[in-house]
């Protein structure tokens, strides 16, 4: 068991103020795999206070300086690509393969993206043919509060940015997956990163979380995890006017019409049970246009059985555990709500799968004959469940897709690209996938409604780290 009780603040690991300790379990085989502190106002106090008390010198700090910084982070982050793997794996569940391939490289792509905005970004120019001057100053103190589903992605596009922009922080990463945060600040300690630039400090949201959203002393909050929890840091945070980023819930719609490829159902399949369906942005209702809609339930079927679930430290690529009990209760009580509510149970359904009744694991399950009033269409259920709607004509799947509180991220199967085009531009949501092409890097990434705030990645996402100054009679 590994002893992770310690905060970082201003350069040091520091012993918490006072004794509050967690187990961090592993969703595998539910064994407490590490213990860390919850920490209290005075560790909140400390971490701010070191962050506040390094801004004035960060702020002011080259370009150059802060590039040379994030670029030996870069160089460290590479050799240690294999320990944040191990962690993300043990802490979240993720299968071993899959951390290494996509959840521990993430952190990288978002330093190379950063370094990239931060090389080509200008700190102060003038304004057309005026006499006036723009100034790109930092927005202060930030508080950063990260999930547990995509933790170091997380962590590092709101890090890095902050990082880059000169703002100093304290970051928060979910109490259920500290570690990955915990290996990073260690990279970011031997870069040389300066003391009070970077701070950790654990807790729940309760605690540290509502501290940091509410303290005198953070200028801004970037916080990514549940629509609820979004609502509440806002109220917190508007006493003081402090800048907010939210990167929130999403229920996405797969839009799948009858000229779609022929590997477009499986891939929806596939990309809804990612992550084992634990991603803000999943594809985990399937709209499928009413002529093929039978074909797609029986195609979306076989993905389902030949999808195999195991243990997150075995080999090969299947679907982990989710990440706690809480959560694996949550979607045992949607599922059902599913079925009480007379959708076709295609496949899945409550219990555990056989032969892993020890850990966090859910069957991957599949509903057909869904409609959009239902649970388990209007519920972000963030477990490997899919919901199947049919639909006769475009402006029904339309309508269909964009009736949710959400608007994060929607997709189109369809290999006619003036549909693709013009369906893209009537879903209401940050983002729209058009036959499986990813987003590139640099992408800003974020939603539309209650799916949040701004946005992350690329030159939007560093935009939200920047505050905008005009001085005229500059010349």
């Amino acid at each position: 068991m590994l002893d992770k009780r310690k905060f970082y603040i201003n350069g040091q690991w520091v012993e918490p103020s006072t004794k509050n300790d967690l187990d961090v379990i592993n969703p595998s085989d539910e064994s407490v795999c590490a213990v860390i502190s919850l920490g209290s106002q005075a560790d909140t106090d400390a971490a701010v206070a070191a962050a506040r008390a390094a801004f004035p010198s960060w702020s002011v700090s080259t370009k150059a300086d802060r590039i040379a910084l994030l670029e030996r982070l870069h160089t460290i982050y590479e050799r240690r690509m294999d320990d944040m793997a191990e962690v993300i794996s043990m802490e979240m569940g993720a299968p071993i393969d899959f951390a290494k391939s996509s959840q521990a490289p993430s952190g990288t792509e978002a330093i190379e993206d950063f370094l990239n905005q931060l090389r080509k970004f200008e700190f102060e120019k003038q304004l057309d043919d005026s006499d006036n001057q723009l100034i790109y100053e930092p927005k202060g103190v930030c508080a950063l509060i990260t999930p547990w589903n995509w933790p170091i992605s997380q962590v590092a596009l709101k890090v890095i940015p902050a990082i880059a922009a000169g703002c100093t922080m304290v970051l928060k990463p979910s109490e259920l997956a500290p570690l990955d945060s915990m290996i990073f600040a260690e990279m970011l300690e031997e870069a040389g990163c300066p003391p009070g630039v970077f701070n950790l400090v654990n807790g729940d949201g309760v605690g540290v979380g509502s501290q940091l959203t509410s303290h005198p002393d953070v200028d801004m909050v970037s916080f990514t995890g549940s629509t609820r929890a979004g609502a509440l840091i806002s109220h917190n945070a508007a006493d003081d006017f402090k800048r907010v980023g939210l990167e929130l819930g999403g229920k996405g719609a797969n839009i799948i019409f009858a000229d779609a490829d022929e590997k477009a159902v499986k891939r929806g399949v596939r990309h809804c049970f990612n992550n084992t369906g634990q991603s803000c942005n999943a594809p985990t209702r399937m709209l499928v246009e009413r002529s093929i809609y039978n074909q797609a339930v029986e195609i979306a079927k076989e993905t389902a059985i030949s999808t195999k679930t195991d243990i997150a430290s075995n080999t090969g690529r299947h679907l982990g555990p989710v990440v706690s009990k809480l959560q694996f209760d949550k979607i045992q009580a949607l599922i059902q709500a599913g079925i009480d509510e007379n959708a076709t149970l295609v496949i899945g359904g409550t219990g555990k799968p056989e032969g892993l009744e020890t850990g966090y694991f859910v069957k991957p399950t599949i509903f057909a004959d869904v409609n959009n009033q239902m649970t388990v269409a209007r519920t972000e259920i963030f477990g490997p469940v899919l919901s199947m709607i049919p639909f006769d004509t475009e402006e029904e799947a339309i309508a269909i897709a964009n009736d949710t509180p959400y608007g994060l991220e929607n997709y189109v199967q369809t290999q006619d690209p003036e549909k693709a085009k013009r369906i893209s531009k009537k879903l209401l949501s940050g983002v729209v996938e058009v036959n499986g092409k990813g987003l590139a890097l640099g992408s800003p990434f974020g939603g539309f409604k209650h799916s949040g705030i701004g946005r992350e990645g690329g030159e939007h996402g560093f935009n939200e780290f920047i505050e905008v100054k005009v001085v005229t009679g500059w010349t």
